[in-house]
């Protein structure tokens, strides 16, 4: 059964979303201390966050990015912020994916439930083949390259994998977000460029600057040697 921790500071939502969640067969619970997210979520190892943006002391931006350090277990914000640089902001702290206030809750449902079966189903993914001399290693999240390892989050995960999969072809803009979130009705074009970014930095600090291209109007492609 998978476990979701509910991060949030308004009562009546924080049980709807519980309540909703549970009703579905998840096993769903709130945070128990807001002030130390990340002690809660050490503690109770849940499977996935819902995150409010606005908490008490730290914001959830804050808290996603120190959970991002130890964990790549998918988090989801929840807000009443509608602005898109509310979920540029969350994609950039290392975000799965952004729903707003007022929401309904089957889609709620719906949609965490395939970004769960996306994550944990993707443990039985391959190595797959050297690319300048990195693997990525899709069941941890980790791209390896000699004995270093760089860990992934699970969209840069996801990403890489795509472009590794498609080695020398170009991947449009559409296929990757559909790959990341099953419908592009689901993702802002913003998030998936946030995402690739924040990859390509990633990539950079380990010494593989120029890893991924862009080709301007259609899309990425890691190139062949």
């Amino acid at each position: 059964m998978f476990r979701i921790m509910i991060v949030e500071d308004a009562p009546t939502i924080a049980r709807l979303l519980a309540s909703g969640l549970q009703k579905w067969g998840y096993d769903a619970f709130l945070c128990d201390n807001l002030r130390d997210v990340t002690g809660a979520f050490a503690r109770l190892k849940p499977h996935m966050v819902l995150m409010d943006c606005t908490l008490p002391m730290y914001s959830g931006y804050y808290w996603c990015g120190e959970i991002r350090k130890s964990s790549t277990a998918p988090i989801v914000f929840i807000s009443s912020n509608t602005g898109s640089m509310d979920m540029v902001m969350a994609m950039s702290m290392g975000a799965d994916d952004f729903i707003t206030k007022p929401f309904d809750m089957d889609v709620v449902v719906a949609k965490l439930g395939a970004l769960l079966r996306r994550t944990y189903d993707f443990a039985n993914a391959q190595v797959l083949p050297a690319h300048r001399g990195a693997k990525l290693d899709a069941a941890q999240s980790v791209l390896l390259m000699g004995e270093n390892k760089l860990e992934l989050t699970r969209n840069e995960c996801r990403i890489l994998q795509t472009l590794l999969e498609h080695h020398g072809t170009i991947v449009g803009r559409d296929t990757l977000m559909q790959r990341l979130w099953d419908s592009e009705l689901f993702i802002d074009d913003n998030t998936l460029t946030v995402n690739v970014a924040r990859l390509r930095k990633k990539l950079e600090e380990f010494g593989l600057a120029d890893f991924i291209a862009t080709r301007k109007g259609q899309g990425y492609l890691v190139e062949a040697e």
